[in-house]
C-alpha cells in the first residue's frame, strides 16, 4: 500500500489486506476504524444487468391506460411488446403492492381492461427489457467460455399456471426459453431460472439492441405450436412461449413484477439495491423528462428571427445515442416570456443540426417576436410534456 507524504505512524496493514484479489484499506492500530472491503466477482456492484429492476423510476408517469400497441408506457426501461391489433388493451402502472419484508417499495402492475380470448395465431403479448451489446461483453457470449445467466424476481397474479420467460439475442436471431409457474392465485413468489450460456454468436459491441429479457403474458399459436426450446439455438416461432397461459383472457386478471435481476453466474444472488440518484442516472442514458404541466420553465431561448425562436437544453446526463423529442403539442401548450409579454407557442421541434447526446437545440417556427431578444422558454398547459427518448 503506498501513501502521499510519510505513512501514518499509528497504520499497519492487516495480513490479509491483499488476498485474491481482494484488497482493504489499512486499519488504526486500535482498532477504532476500519474501512470496508472492495469486493470482486459476485459481489461487485452493478452485477444485476437489469436497470430499474426495482420498479422505482417512472419518468413518464405513474400509470398509462389504453396500451394496446408496442410501447414504454410507464416505468423506466420495461416495454410492453403486444401485437394484437388493438384487441387486447392494458393498463400499466408503478405499483405499492410489494412482497413484504424484502426491501422494495414499488412494483410494476399490469391490468387488462380490455380481455382477448384466444389470441390469433400472430399475436402476443410480452413484457421486454432491452440490452445494448457494449454492456455485455464481458458474458463472453459466442465463445467457449461463455456465462450462464442467472434471473430472479418477484411475481404475482391471480391468473396461475405457466409462464415463459426468454432471452433473445438480437444480433444472431437466436433464443433460449424456461418456463415458471404461478402456483397460488394473488401470492408473491419469488421465481429463479438459471440460463447456460450460449457459445455460438458474439454479441456486437455498440450502443444497439443486442439481447431482449422477455416475460410472456400470452400468444398466439405461431409462438406456442412446437416444443419449448430450453437450450440456445436459432429462434424458431412456435418454440418460443409454448406452454403459455393467456393473461389477457380476463378483465379480472392483474400481473405484478418486482425484483428483477440478471447476473452473470449459475446462481442467484440478494436484489442489489442502487441509490434512488443512482438508478435514476442509469435511466437517463434512455429518456430525459424535462418537464410538464403549466409555468414550468424549460431552458432559455432567443429569437434567431421574427417567427423562429431557438433554446438549447443541456441535458442531464449523456445518452445512448441523438436522442428524438417526446412532445405533447397543441394550441398554447408552451410559451416564450420576454419583455413583459407572453409569445405562445403549440409544439418545439429539434434543430436536426445541432443537437447531440449531451445538448438538444429546440425550435418554434410558430414565434412572433424581436430578432436577438432572449426569454424563457416555459411549459404553458395542464397537457404540455416534453422528453428526450434514446431507448433501445
Amino acid at each position: 500500500m503506498s501513501y502521499i507524504g510519510s505513512k501514518p505512524a499509528d497504520a499497519v496493514l492487516e495480513t490479509d489486506d491483499i488476498a485474491d484479489g481482494v484488497v482493504t484499506t489499512s486499519k488504526l492500530a486500535d482498532d477504532s476504524v476500519t474501512n470496508p472491503k472492495l469486493f470482486t466477482g459476485s459481489q461487485q456492484n452493478f452485477r444485476n444487468i437489469i436497470i430499474n429492476g426495482d420498479m422505482s423510476i417512472a419518468q413518464r408517469g405513474t400509470s398509462t391506460s389504453s396500451v394496446s400497441t408496442t410501447q414504454y408506457p410507464s416505468l423506466d426501461r420495461f416495454q410492453m411488446l403486444t401485437q394484437t391489433a388493438g384487441s387486447a388493451v392494458f393498463t400499466v402502472s408503478q405499483d405499492t403492492d410489494v412482497p413484504s419484508g424484502q426491501g422494495f417499495a414499488k412494483s410494476q402492475k399490469i391490468d387488462v381492461t380490455t380481455a382477448l380470448d384466444p389470441y390469433a395465431s400472430s399475436n402476443f403479448t410480452n413484457l421486454r427489457y432491452i440490452m445494448e451489446g457494449q454492456m455485455l461483453q464481458y458474458l463472453k457470449k459466442g465463445t467457449a467460455n461463455a456465462e450462464s445467466l442467472t434471473l430472479s424476481f418477484w411475481v404475482k397474479s391471480n391468473k396461475t399456471g405457466t409462464y415463459i420467460a426468454e432471452l433473445f439475442d438480437a444480433d444472431n436471431s437466436r433464443q433460449i426459453s424456461k418456463a415458471y409457474t404461478i402456483d397460488s392465485a394473488s401470492t408473491w413468489e419469488k421465481k429463479t431460472i438459471t440460463f447456460a450460456g450460449d457459445t455460438t454468436g458474439t454479441l456486437d459491441n455498440d450502443n444497439n439492441r443486442s439481447l431482449d429479457l422477455r416475460f410472456w403474458l400470452g400468444a398466439g399459436s405461431s409462438y406456442t405450436s412446437g416444443t419449448l426450446n430450453t437450450s440456445w439455438n436459432s429462434s424458431t416461432n412456435a418454440n418460443r412461449a409454448v406452454g403459455q397461459v393467456n393473461f389477457a383472457d380476463s378483465t379480472s386478471n392483474d400481473f405484478w413484477i418486482t425484483g428483477v435481476q440478471l447476473e452473470a453466474g449459475t446462481t442467484a444472488s440478494d436484489f442489489e439495491f442502487l441509490p434512488h440518484d443512482v438508478n435514476l442516472r442509469r435511466c437517463l442514458r434512455y429518456y430525459q423528462f424535462v418537464a410538464s404541466d403549466a409555468n414550468k420553465d424549460l431552458c432559455v431561448g432567443a429569437y434567431y428571427s421574427a417567427n423562429s425562436i431557438l433554446g438549447s437544453i443541456q441535458l442531464k446526463e449523456v445518452m445512448r445515442t441523438t436522442p428524438s423529442i417526446d412532445i405533447e403539442t397543441g394550441t398554447s401548450y408552451y410559451a416564450s416570456f420576454l419583455n413583459n409579454t407572453v409569445d405562445t407557442l403549440n409544439t418545439f421541434t429539434l434543430s436536426s443540426s445541432s443537437h447531440n447526446k449531451s445538448i438538444c437545440l429546440v425550435n418554434s417556427t410558430e414565434a412572433s417576436g424581436i430578432v436577438g431578444y432572449a426569454s424563457i422558454l416555459r411549459a404553458n398547459n395542464v397537457n404540455s410534456y416534453l422528453a428526450f427518448d434514446s431507448e433501445l
